[in-house]
């Protein structure tokens, strides 16, 4: 007897060994629940956006500047106050929470409203130097936090956690056995 460990989707349905894993796999283990929650962190694409705003790209694990963007970046008091508007939905708290449309919808359209107030009003503080750069940034914090609070629509992601479970699955490799049609249908199941 040996032991085979079968991968499943939400469904139950059979599905594929994971890819990338070099053959070896560990099967879940009761932390595998704790271990997804860590692994959700909607927070760390807001901290790339700010410094994207900033005119700053990730180069050897580093933030820089990049010198053909320093006349379309915002300030870093206007990407930081931004970002901060964005945090408060692009986090593992709303991800793993449970929105209606009716209450996502509204909250979207106050973000980018106040985003949109307070580029008017710290426009000279916040580096904007043109009207496109209204549009451009409305983008961008409609687009995050539209997706960062549709993440939790119908406890999408919560389910999806809760869903995670560890089957051990056994199975007998000899072969069954063949019957003849007859001695299968007159008799009982051992």
């Amino acid at each position: 007897m040996s032991e085979q460990v079968i991968y499943t989707d939400e469904q139950g349905q059979p599905i594929d060994m994971p890819q990338n894993t070099g053959g070896i796999y560990q099967s879940p283990s009761n932390d595998s629940k704790a271990d997804i929650l860590d692994k959700i962190r909607p927070e760390a694409i807001v901290e790339m956006i700010r410094h994207k705003l900033m005119g700053e790209e990730l180069i050897d694990g580093a933030w820089q500047k990049v010198e053909a963007l320093k006349f379309r970046s915002l300030s870093e008091v206007g990407a930081w106050e931004l970002a901060n508007l964005m945090v408060a939905v692009s986090s593992q708290n709303v991800s793993i929470s449970k929105l209606r449309d009716d209450e996502i919808k509204p909250r979207l359209r106050s973000i980018v409203r106040a985003a949109m107030y307070k580029m008017l009003r710290n426009w000279k503080v916040y580096g904007v130097k043109g009207t496109d750069q209204f549009y451009y940034v409305k983008e961008i914090i409609y687009s995050n936090t539209l997706v960062s609070l549709k993440q939790s629509e119908g406890a999408g992601i919560r389910k999806m956690i809760m869903g995670v479970r560890h089957e051990d699955v056994r199975y007998n490799e000899q072969p069954a056995q063949k019957k003849s049609w007859g001695e299968s249908l007159f008799r009982p199941k051992q």
